[in-house]
């Protein structure tokens, strides 16, 4: 789950992170109140959205720009207005964008020099990772891939908790003076501290900053958080923007289903994460391109076959659709019933393949047989998924 820039910078004040002062308005009556809140001078201007790239970004009116510095609250106000309510392009929205329904004003700091200040899960130790660079305000790929030198990755026994010893490790690779230790310090402490007890999966802070007066400051905050461990973070849960999110996911995770919309044409139904990934692999290697990932678990119900049909359908680009089942903890029946059930149920008129094995498989086939519906069989999954690609070809 991602939660907006304003929404961690607030979690981090609350773990003694510190942050350039700000405020929010969620519609053009709140500028003025919003604005009136800061101190004149200098302010910035960020449009709220879950998305990269959005002080390089274009506004489908035309405006460039979803981060801007304005030299007054007064022409902060216009910058505003230019934002609120329109839909911004980034290279992480996608051409469709992501529309603004969110202006976060701050205070425009002083900056001395910017840096790079991430915390991460390593899949490979499965250690908690700190990277830093001197290279912040820019993206951490670019750095990686033209100046790696420049980056330091600090892991983390999760068992000891961050050491000082790592923290003066991370402080000398940035190269800060004597005040900016001291501030960095505390900083980093505070910020592993928020990424562990919040079960984030990840925090990044570019840029961190340094002032002349010798502060350090999360300039920008980007927080994303482990989805299965949100049932003891409530207060974190409050904070899920849905007009941020596809409608469809936001429906599926109504029926504890996981699904994420890709931009194919091939609609995919499977049992388990890694069937479905295959899925998805064997689509594309005949020829066709997925429009999901859609894994409905290994304990599905018919209800939850039929809620998937339904948000799958969801999609107009879905031209058709893949059914592969794996029938281990999973009863081959149930899924051929409900597959039965949703199609009667929507009246589906689009191609359907449905491949089997496993558990009570004759009784599942046979109940698709006996469907009287122009379902079509696969006698494997790689032809199950060339029938599929040929269909909607």
């Amino acid at each position: 789950m991602n939660i907006h820039e304003y929404q961690a910078k607030t979690l981090f004040e609350q773990y003694g992170v510190p942050v350039s002062q700000g405020a929010i308005a969620k519609s053009a009556d709140q500028f003025a109140s919003a604005l009136a809140s800061l101190p004149e001078g200098p302010t910035m201007v960020k449009s709220q959205i879950h998305a990269g790239g959005r002080g390089k970004g274009t506004f489908t009116n035309g405006y460039k720009g979803g981060v801007k510095f304005c030299p007054s609250k007064a022409e902060a106000l216009s910058v505003a207005g230019e934002m609120l309510d329109n839909t911004l392009v980034t290279i992480q929205t996608g051409p469709a964008g992501r529309k603004v329904q969110t202006i976060y004003f701050t205070v425009a700091s002083d900056i001395k020099k910017e840096y790079y200040l991430a915390i991460l899960l390593d899949r490979a130790t499965s250690y908690p990772v700190i990277v830093a660079s001197t290279e912040g305000g820019m993206d951490i790929e670019t750095v990686a891939h033209e100046t790696p030198e420049k980056i330091t990755k600090v892991f983390i026994d999760p068992a000891i908790g961050i050491a000082d010893y790592q923290i003066r490790e991370l402080i000398f690779s940035l190269g800060l003076d004597k005040t900016e230790s001291k501030a960095a310090a505390k900083l980093i402490k505070n910020l592993y501290k928020c990424y562990w007890e919040t079960d984030a999966a990840m925090i990044e802070v570019n840029p961190l900053i340094t002032t002349p007066t010798g502060e350090v400051l999360a300039l920008d905050a980007k927080v994303s958080f482990d989805s299965n461990a949100l049932f003891r973070h409530p207060d974190i849960v409050a904070l899920r923007d849905l007009n941020e999110e596809d409608p469809k996911e936001i429906e599926a995770s109504k029926f504890d289903l996981a699904y994420i919309a890709l931009d194919g044409n091939i609609a995919c139904l499977v049992n388990g994460a890694g069937l479905a990934m295959s899925t998805m692999d064997i689509i594309k290697h005949y020829g066709g391109n997925p429009a999901n990932f859609l894994d409905v678990g290994g304990g599905a119900t018919k209800e939850k076959v039929i809620a998937a049909f339904k948000i799958i359908l969801g999609d107009a680009n879905v031209k058709g659709i893949f059914v592969n089942i794996f029938g281990g903890i999973m009863d081959c029946n149930v899924i051929a019933e409900g597959i039965v059930d949703a199609v009667k149920e929507v009246g589906l008129e689009l191609p359907l393949v449905v491949r089997l094995e496993g558990n009570n498989v004759a009784a599942g086939k046979a109940t698709l047989a006996n469907s009287g519906l122009p379902l079509i069989s696969g006698d494997s999954m790689a032809d199950a998924a060339q029938k599929i690609v040929n269909l909607v070809a």
